[in-house]
């Protein structure tokens, strides 16, 4: 199994770190909070704290905070991620969910990439809401999650990490499809504003042969 450390104390990381640790990963929560930490991790139960800024524990690192703090928060770490699997599980969407916050022709996770040199930075979950990735299955079927990234090793290791969750990873090619990725979480926030109205949901690929 895999050693993980997410960083950041949200929704998704709680989500995240419930499966992880089902699935048999051991798993370092860090945020900036110190008693926070601590207070999810005493939750989760099983889980080790980690301090910001210094060198992660896990050979997997989830980047789950807010896209407008991740290039900031990826650049105290320094060399430290250097080597290391990224996972950047982001959505950057304007305030106004009307549109991506990135410059032309790059992705959220490009973006972070070029603040975290020498790491091997990987999309993933970000089409997956929190209550849905807590639920683990949607009418007795794998969730799926979509990844991209340009590193094979980086990928094939965070799809053992998705599949030990119980879910279904789905590569999509090299990180300029994290690009595709970050519009179809736009999407996902469009249906909820206007037409499903709640976040129990999930884009998947369903094999008609």
């Amino acid at each position: 199994m895999s050693s993980i450390s997410i960083i950041g104390l949200g929704n998704m990381a709680g989500a995240l770190a419930v499966r992880a640790l089902a699935g048999g990963n051991s798993v370092e929560i860090i945020g900036r909070d110190p008693a926070k930490a601590k207070e999810l991790a005493s939750a989760l139960g099983g889980a080790t704290v980690g301090t910001a800024g210094t060198a992660p524990a896990g050979d997997i690192v989830i980047l789950a905070v807010p896209y407008a703090s991740a290039a900031a928060v990826v650049g105290e770490y320094g060399d430290a991620l250097r080597g290391k699997v990224v996972i950047d599980i982001t959505n950057p969407v304007s305030p106004d969910f009307r549109g991506l916050v990135t410059p032309e022709g790059s992705s959220g996770a490009q973006e972070i990439a070029k603040a975290a040199p020498g790491a091997h930075v990987v999309k993933a979950f970000n089409t997956l809401f929190s209550n849905v990735l807590a639920a683990g299955t949607a009418d007795g079927r794998p969730l799926d999650v979509f990844i991209a990234g340009d590193d094979a090793q980086a990928k094939a290791r965070v799809s053992t990490f998705i599949e030990s969750l119980g879910l279904r990873p789905m590569d999509t090619g090299q990180l300029p499809m994290a690009r595709a990725l970050e519009n179809a979480g736009l999407l996902e926030l469009g249906l909820v504003a206007h037409s499903v109205k709640h976040t129990n949901f999930f884009l998947g690929v369903s094999m008609l042969s």
